[in-house]
């Protein structure tokens, strides 16, 4: 009798598996538009994104300060371990699919009772005991935990390719930052040779009276003032370094350089791609789309903690006072069944649960809504400060290569006698800006198409991405 129940429990619960309680999730329809508004060329083109971060940096040195960020950096070290963590969150919600099974066993070193019965546990008994218990996901309660433990899972996947492709950006930003301020160094210390130069001019006329006293005081301002840019820059350079150590795991140290920031290749074109790409490509969308998914799915298990429960049970086991006799045929003791668990008391309390979990569902619509139309603006801004350097920069060296022209003219009539200081005081200190706004913009238009990259998505895809371990699969 107890098999023919059992058995109809179990096709009973089979039949109902179909049941699923709350909303199957699919990706929310954001509307967007055909192209970016500042892309430049054509649409079809491929995504920068596209492009690996060693053929986009291609500085033997950048690179391999990058391989050993993504190998030691602590901030990726610890999203990894997340996703191990929850890897391991996922395989426990999976194993609620299959029976509970305990064993337990008594040993009692003395006792004393008026009745003992064979074949029944009691303290006072030896006895083996083995119980095992299924859950029958008659509601998908289990099926839906699963859901969210996997999409769980998958958001802290694509929060590590975030913090690697967040790191590879950071990373190249610094170095680029370190070389400009290396650059901009040696101009300093360039211009404070020419002016100790003209200091040393200044001097001479005014031994021989053919200039004034304010002529030397003026070139000697203007070499302090070099000097106390040098100082400045050095506290930058060792900022940087300290920084950039940090990124790549390492106590604060000097930093090794490869190119010169004039040497740096730039990419003749930045092509953004189409917007829908966008969605499918960077980690931190589709970490908050998983997040969504996890959140819709815990809204079936909150609706199916309201229904009953039915669970299979069995247990079997050997009872006797006499340890000698455990193993007899009267020792043995059995029972199987099926037992339904329904909320009483607790259903408004569950209700309020449900709410939650719907309010926790509108929360993250909301948050991976905001995060499109934030990555949307972070690559429209990328674009901008691409178009903007480069305009920039051919401007900053016009404007050098006048002001060049300008300061071998003034220092050629000062030293004949047919201008003032004024002319070479001015001509050299806005060459000396010019030159450091050039290295600036140089720095800065690599540093837009890094962010651009970044905004992009980076160059790993879905399918390619393999940066758990520190390396990042070429291909």
């Amino acid at each position: 009798m107890i098999a023919v129940w059992t058995t109809f429990i179990i096709v009973l619960s089979l039949a109902l598996t179909a049941c699923s309680l709350g909303p199957i999730y699919s990706r929310p329809s954001l509307q967007g538009e055909d192209r970016f508004r500042l892309a430049q060329g054509s649409a079809d083109l491929p995504s920068l994104a596209n492009v690996a971060w060693w053929d986009l940096l291609q500085d033997e040195q950048l690179q391999a300060l990058i391989r050993t960020a993504l190998a030691e950096n602590r901030d990726l070290q610890r999203a990894i371990a997340a996703v191990d963590e929850f890897r391991a969150r996922a395989l426990i919600a999976r194993s609620d699919f299959m029976p509970g099974a305990t064993a337990t066993v008594s040993l009692p070193a003395g006792r004393k009772a008026d009745f003992l019965f064979p074949g029944f546990a009691s303290p006072f008994n030896y006895y083996l005991l083995g119980n095992l218990a299924w859950e029958v996901d008659v509601w998908g309660r289990i099926r839906k935990a699963n859901d969210a433990a996997r999409a769980d899972l998958l958001a802290k996947e694509e929060t590590r390719r975030a913090v690697a492709i967040q790191l590879v950006s950071a990373v190249g930003e610094a170095y680029f930052t370190l070389l400009q301020l290396d650059a901009q160094l040696d101009i300093a210390k360039r211009t404070l040779e020419a002016w100790d130069e003209s200091v040393r001019i200044a001097r001479a006329r005014l031994r021989q009276g053919v200039s004034s006293r304010l002529d030397l005081d003026q070139f000697e301002a203007e070499r302090a003032n070099a000097e106390a840019r040098i100082a400045d820059l050095e506290r930058q350079l060792a900022q940087v370094e300290h920084h950039l150590s940090v990124l790549i795991g390492r106590k604060p140290s000097t930093i090794p350089r490869g190119k010169g920031l004039r040497d740096q290749l730039i990419p003749p074109q930045v092509p953004a791609g189409l917007p829908s790409e966008l969605l499918q490509r960077r980690p931190d969308l589709l970490a908050a789309e998983q997040q969504l998914a996890a959140a819709t799915a815990r809204i079936g298990v909150a609706q199916a903690e309201r229904f009953p429960k039915i669970t299979l049970t069995g247990l079997l086991g050997v009872a006797h006072p006499e340890l000698s006799l455990l193993f007899s045929d009267p020792a043995l003791f059995g029972v199987a069944g099926a037992g339904i668990a329904g909320p009483l008391l607790s259903a408004p309390i569950l209700g309020f649960q449900q709410e939650a979990a719907e309010a926790q569902a509108r929360q993250a619509l909301a948050q991976y809504e905001q995060a499109v139309l934030t990555a949307f603006r972070e690559v429209e801004d990328a674009l901008a400060a691409v178009s903007a350097a480069r305009s920039q920069h051919e401007a900053y060296k016009q404007q050098v290569e006048a002001l060049q022209s300008s300061l071998r003219l003034a220092e050629l009539r000062y030293k004949g006698g047919l201008a003032n200081y004024l002319d070479v005081l001015v001509a050299r200190r806005n060459l000396f800006e010019a030159e450091l706004g050039l290295i600036a913009t140089k720095r800065l238009h690599l540093a837009s198409i890094v962010q651009l990259y970044k905004a992009l998505g980076g160059g790993w895809s879905p399918e390619s991405a393999e940066a758990g371990d520190g390396e990042i699969k070429k291909g």
